[in-house]
């Protein structure tokens, strides 16, 4: 792989901090929480979390057994707006949240970590535009520009050509440009590695998890899912055992139910949450995304196919569960993403394919993953380097905890989101797993 020297990172702080400030409705909003009324800033993304918001799926659902749908959930209710309405070097005042904004929530090294790591990408088809729109995204929150060797794209051979069919109108692009975003949010300084697949089944996605792999990714990141088949335990051996690299995978989202790769023993299931700012210390709020109503949210539950794998021991799957950890994900408290391919510029952007690449990123900060391990069990050796998510459900289930947040461990967020990078790390130490 090529050197990533050329994403030196520059100070970007003072930019961060006023990236907080951005608002979702008008700063005159005024909203009383717990009593306490939070002016400005604060209320406005509260007030805007609170109130009902419209968003719809980047991608068709699949078809048929072994074809998958990308993951991304693209908000409606929100103003699109082309990049020459923004100005260049302004990221938009009013769509999502942006770098800043995460790197505070989870409390990440983003600008000081992550030199020398490779994060890859895997989606299908190509996105014509991903390089330039992802300079966009970088340029535009303050980020260093993603020069010579730090950003490479290849077929799922592991080829710079030829390179799949264009992605044009299927959502795929959104997809890729929410994940290189999301990857350069948190690990700005990341070699950023796109393997784009043939076509949308799991043969050629696998394939392209493969080549990210044999071309020296430790991270590889999976914003899609499927139906569980029986075919999933060959394609466990065959595309995603991998040790000593981070592979994850987006829970889903149609709330309580598990899909593959998710359901696989050897990734990380990533789960989604609800992000609000909030008073006290942390000055953040996470609950699971879940929406019983619409049968939308995380995805999360006990798999039919697939092993247990041996960190894991709740009493109540007898394979595996899903998830491992969590990050944001619902669209109603999304990120913002520049995709001039598909949507035409700055939109907001959610689904649990958001959290699969924050989280393959966080990894990335976290340090390369000790060879002949599974980094999916890293988090369940000590959870105190995670905030716990206590609140929210996904659906409904028998055994509460696989589809309900509460203390410890459960389904919708795992051991929770980060809080730091110690709990993605090989050199965590080891604590008795601590099942529910």
């Amino acid at each position: 792989m090529r050197s990533n020297a050329a994403c030196t990172h520059r100070d970007a702080r003072p930019r961060q901090r006023a990236a907080r400030a951005r608002i979702v409705v008008a700063a005159s909003t005024l909203l009383a929480i717990g009593g306490l009324g939070l002016p400005g800033p604060a209320a406005a993304r509260a007030a805007a979390a609170q109130a009902p918001h419209d968003y719809r799926r980047a991608c068709a659902l699949p078809g048929a057994a072994g074809w998958v749908s990308c993951l991304a959930l693209v908000r409606t209710n929100v103003t699109q707006r082309p990049q020459a309405a923004v100005g260049p070097g302004q990221a938009p005042a009013d769509v999502g949240f942006g770098p800043a904004d995460l790197e505070s929530a989870y409390d990440l090294p983003s600008a000081t970590a992550g030199a020398g790591e490779t994060v890859a990408v895997v989606d299908a088809f190509d996105d014509p535009d991903a390089e330039s729109d992802l300079a966009t995204y970088r340029a535009d929150w303050g980020l260093p520009p993603c020069g010579s060797g730090c950003f490479e794209k290849v077929n799922e051979d592991g080829q710079a050509s030829p390179l799949p069919v264009a992605a044009g109108g299927s959502g795929w692009a959104t997809e890729e440009s929410l994940d290189l975003d999301m990857v350069s949010a948190i690990c700005p300084a990341c070699h950023i590695l796109l393997v784009e697949a043939g076509d949308t089944d799991l043969p050629d996605l696998g394939a392209a998890v493969n080549t990210a792999v044999s071309l020296g990714a430790g991270f590889v990141s999976n914003s899609y899912g499927a139906a569980e088949t029986a075919a999933d335990p060959g394609y466990d051996t065959d595309f995603f055992q991998h040790p000593g690299v981070a592979i994850t995978a987006a829970a889903g989202d149609s709330g309580y139910g598990v899909s593959y790769p998710a359901a696989s023993q050897y990734v990380t299931a990533v789960g989604g949450t609800s992000l609000t700012l909030a008073p006290g210390p942390r000055g953040w709020a996470e609950t699971v995304w879940g929406d019983v109503a619409s049968g939308e949210g995380t995805g999360s539950g006990c798999s039919a196919d697939d092993a247990k794998p041996p960190w894991q021991a709740d009493a109540d799957c007898a394979a595996r569960t899903d998830n491992d950890v969590a990050a944001v994900a619902d669209p109603n408290t999304g990120l913002a993403v520049y995709d001039s391919y598909d949507e035409g510029g700055w939109l907001e952007v959610g689904g649990t394919s958001a959290s699969s690449p924050i989280i393959a990123a966080v990894f990335a900060l976290a340090g390369t993953p000790a060879a002949g391990t599974y980094p999916s069990s890293y988090p369940y050796r000590d959870p105190a380097g995670l905030f716990d998510v206590t609140s929210g459900t996904d659906g409904s289930c028998a055994a509460a905890y696989l589809c309900t947040a509460g203390a410890g461990y459960d389904g919708p967020t795992g051991w929770g989101t980060p809080d730091g990078t110690a709990a993605f790390s090989s050199g965590v130490i080891p604590a008795a797993t601590r099942p529910r």
